[in-house]
């Protein structure tokens, strides 16, 4: 797995973003790339992810993947995370 993005110009108290990505020929590179959009939306760094993984934010091929990623917010009570999935999938 590699670094998949960074925000290298986050200062002061904002942490860095890191996410995780298999190699693109993976067969759960789908998966983690919605997990990876979705995270980095939640930090405010969507271009990061999007260029990152090779997708762009409200990608259909992903949108089975948010779809299970915004049931599981939901049930775990991460508003946030059902707020940006339900935005994904508009």
């Amino acid at each position: 797995m590699s670094r998949a993005f960074v925000n290298e110009d986050a200062g002061g108290e904002r942490a860095r973003s890191r996410v995780a990505l298999p190699a693109r020929d993976d067969p759960e590179y789908d998966a983690a790339a919605a997990e990876a959009l979705l995270e980095g939306a939640r930090a405010g760094e969507t271009g990061s992810a999007e260029a990152a993984t090779g997708y762009y934010w409200g990608e259909r091929r992903l949108r089975p993947f948010v779809e299970r990623i915004r049931e599981r917010a939901a049930v775990a009570g991460d508003e946030r995370l059902v707020q940006l999935a339900e935005r994904f999938l508009r």
